[in-house]
């Protein structure tokens, strides 16, 4: 897959049902370790809690993975519907966990299912939905003199620098396109020296925020 859909950034939301409380935690994630983990994090620290439901797909080489518990809720009201929501906005690499505090008032099939439906939304909004595309992480040496052009460059073509190592001269390593990329090395070393360019390895990087 040349490019997809996944979230900038982990997030969290609430809503109340009934005096029923659901916390929807949403992370990126980019394997089934790394959301395991996080549920035994969200386990550890709402352990008072009457459910921690949960979906997450992923997107792997040979396929994609998907997975959804209801937690003790009545089958199909949670996990189901919040895994519904990932794939109607085609949407990987994502884990929602939503908590539930009872309030001491049933809901109901319907209600559960709008309510974890509602939460998984919302916090969906909060963690603001991006495009990932095939990328590099490369590593560039410039000059001191360069370093503020060439951040400004970065910042208007939506290239992230993730690290700047300061030495004789300055090792930023970034995220770019692979036409980022070539535009980047074909116009800049007129205006910006840059003295090395290596290529770290290939990975998905972000190219684009939805409104």
């Amino acid at each position: 897959m040349e490019q997809f859909k996944t979230i900038m950034q982990d997030a969290q939301a609430e809503i109340e049902e009934k005096k029923s409380r659901f916390i929807a935690n949403v992370y990126y994630i980019e394997n089934a370790e790394e959301a395991e983990e996080h549920l035994k994090q969200i386990r550890k620290k709402y352990f008072d809690a009457r459910h921690n439901c949960f979906a997450y797909r992923i997107l792997e080489e040979n396929g994609v993975k998907e997975k959804q518990s209801d937690d003790g809720e009545p089958s199909g009201t949670a996990g189901a519907p919040m895994l519904n929501i990932l794939q109607k906005n085609n949407l990987y690499n994502v884990l929602i966990v939503v908590t539930r505090y009872f309030g001491g008032t049933l809901l109901g099939t319907g209600g559960l299912v709008r309510a974890y439906s509602d939460a998984t939304i919302k916090s969906l909004e909060n963690a603001k939905v991006i495009i990932q595309t095939k990328g590099y992480l490369i590593n560039v040496v410039i000059e001191y003199k360069d370093l503020e052009k060439f951040k400004y460059y970065c910042r208007m073509h939506g290239i992230i620098i993730v690290n700047t190592v300061y030495e004789n001269n300055i090792t930023c390593t970034m995220e770019i396109s692979k036409n980022e990329k070539e535009n980047l090395l074909k116009k800049e070393q007129k205006e910006i020296q840059i003295l090395k360019n290596t290529v770290i390895k290939e990975k998905y990087i972000r190219v684009n925020v939805e409104e």
